[in-house]
């Protein structure tokens, strides 16, 4: 009996290697651009800018169509992505964007941001290189949110170069310490992103890449000769935006060879987009106006999401989706939890993008309320709603088609009142839902 056991024991010892061992979670990547336009990346369309490492993600996994941030400018969609909710439900400062003079006090609280912590509780290290943005005062920084390392600038932006911001203060941070360090800020945080893969190669981790680019101030690298002032802070023109596209890509491309030279591809999740509509210098290609409103052009973002096996390769997506539901789907690959009793308001995309199920509908809503402009919007179906009256009750009220026209160019409110009054209502009840209490 013993020697059975023993020849046993003996042969299943030697079958050992050849057996599959359990499959860890899958490593997330995160990237998120700013400011830049729908139609400036290869995969969209553009055809004076070269993306090649970002349309790589397009090629081998699927390119959304329609896809939206949660905000039309930076802090919104932050809160949005780290809380998997809509922003609004944490207070004016983190719905609009923290600007002078609310830069420096205002921020999200730890207590409400629940993906690093979530992640951390699933055994993931999770890292942050790059442009923060809800929070510069300690107590709202990333390392208490749940991150074991932070790179980049806590504020809104910073000079490419001299990594001050437009009042002449450093802002160039290292696990909440402030650092004087020379280069190019893309190409710095694409260095320490890189690394972070490589030292956490043997186990699940959690890369968060939120670009500062292309951001104001527009500088274009290999120039440290464009240092700015506070004076020629918005100065710039559109090859230097194309030299920070570009530049970003690159950048992109360090960290996806960092994940190949260490086997980590096959299992890792990968998504890029963007925090808002494009500015000035961007191409916003179909879409109408810009960044810092709800039309299309400030609000629906390029998006692409790359996972080999699971994600079919070169395939396109028209689910409507927000920010906030790459966030759901970030923890359902982990196969991590919210706290108890925080209820997302994003969805879970993986049903949609690995094809185990068709698009599902779902509403979305914005809202703007600052002194320079009142909007509410919300998205069903094909079905674009805009109210512009401030309190959602008044004039003008837009209806447009933005599967048929993205341009936004007709008004079908005339032909279409039952479904603008539907919306209506839905937005009055949404503020209702999401207000603070």
């Amino acid at each position: 009996m013993l020697r059975r056991t023993l020849l046993q024991s003996l042969a299943a010892s030697a079958l050992a290697p050849l057996l599959p061992a359990a499959k860890r979670p899958p490593n997330l990547v995160f990237f998120l651009s700013d400011d830049m336009g729908y139609g400036d990346l290869g995969c969209y369309g553009s055809r004076t800018i070269r993306t090649p490492h970002i349309d790589s993600l397009a090629r081998d996994g699927v390119r959304f169509t329609g896809c939206y941030a949660n905000g039309p400018v930076c802090t919104p969609t932050r809160t949005a992505f780290l809380t998997g909710r809509y922003q609004q439900r944490f207070g004016r400062d983190l719905e609009w964007a923290l600007s002078p003079p609310n830069n420096k006090t205002a921020g999200l609280s730890p207590a409400d941001s629940v993906l690093p912590a979530a992640l951390k509780r699933a055994g993931y290290r999770s890292g942050i290189f790059g442009k923060w943005h809800v929070g510069w005062n300690p107590e709202y920084r990333p390392l208490r949110h749940g991150f074991d390392e932070s790179f980049g600038i806590l504020l809104g932006n910073a000079d490419m170069y001299s990594h001050e911001y437009h009042d002449g203060s450093n802002d160039l941070w290292e696990n909440d310490q402030p650092i004087e360090e020379d280069g190019y800020l893309t190409e710095m945080i694409a260095e320490r992103a890189a690394r972070f893969v490589d030292r956490n190669a043997a186990n699940p981790f959690f890369l968060y890449v939120p670009f500062n680019a292309v951001h104001w101030p527009f500088q274009e690298p290999g120039r440290p000769d464009t240092v700015r002032n506070s004076e020629t802070w918005r100065d710039g023109l559109r090859s230097e935006y194309v030299g920070m596209t570009e530049s970003m890509d690159e950048a992109v491309g360090r960290v996806l060879a960092a994940l190949k030279r260490n086997g980590l591809e096959e299992n890792t999740l990968v998504i890029f987009t963007n925090d808002n509509g494009g500015e000035r210098l961007s191409d916003s290609g179909p879409l109408f106006h810009v960044k810092g409103t709800l039309f299309e052009g400030g609000i629906r973002v390029p998006a692409l999401a790359r996972w080999p096996g699971r994600i079919p390769g070169g395939t396109t997506t028209r689910q409507v989706c927000a920010t906030m539901d790459f966030t759901a789907s970030l923890l359902s690959a982990a196969g991590a939890q919210p706290p108890d009793g925080v209820q997302l308001d994003g969805r879970d995309l993986l049903p949609v993008i690995t094809g185990q199920r068709d698009p599902f509908e779902r509403t979305l809503c914005w809202r703007i309320d600052n002194p320079g402009r009142r909007q509410l919007a919300a998205r069903r179906g094909k079905w674009k709603y805009i109210n512009e009256s401030g309190d959602g009750r008044g004039f003008p009220e837009l209806l447009h088609d933005v599967e048929a026209e993205p341009s936004e160019r007709r008004n079908l409110f005339y032909d279409n009142q039952d479904i603008a009054r539907e919306l209506r209502q839905t937005l009055l009840a949404w503020e209702r839902e999401v207000e603070p209490r």
